[in-house]
């Protein structure tokens, strides 16, 4: 069974409950188990999943994958580009240096009602899509390492 860290950026609280909604059923459903974390924003993402790993590596609590949640809507500043950018290209350069099973959730979008299209498990689900992003990606990286 697989143990999860659920990483959360909830700025916007009632988009990003719907996504750790969508990831837990999904993970139930499969039979995972998973902790949960919140971090500031987006842009602290990344970091939770370095100090993750870095406690693993001291003797910390394992995790065979992580989820991480968020959203980024697009405002009248250059902002928006930082933070989608920027967490993206740490969260896959993290991914891949670690070898990580990672699903990310994290939405960027134009508006709130993409954001919530995306979040709810009734339109897109996609903390539901991370969920199983992860879960597909353990099973992966098992049939490669050993």
């Amino acid at each position: 069974m697989p143990h999860i860290l659920i990483i959360d950026a909830p700025y916007y609280t009632h988009i990003s409950s719907a996504l750790v909604d969508g990831a837990e059923e999904v993970l139930k459903e499969q039979g995972a188990s998973w902790d949960y974390i919140a971090v500031p924003g987006v842009l602290e993402v990344p970091a939770a999943v370095s100090m993750a790993l870095e406690g693993m590596s001291r003797g910390g609590k394992h995790y065979d994958g992580f989820i991480t949640l968020g959203c980024v809507i697009r405002g009248e500043t250059t902002h928006y580009d930082i933070v989608a950018f920027e967490s993206a290209r740490a969260i896959m350069d993290l991914t891949i240096a670690e070898c990580l099973a990672l699903g990310n959730g994290i939405q960027t979008v134009e508006n709130e009602a993409q954001a919530l299209a995306r979040a709810r498990k009734e339109e897109l689900n996609k903390g539901g899509h991370a969920a199983s992003a992860v879960l597909d990606m353990i099973k992966l990286r098992d049939q490669f390492i050993a």
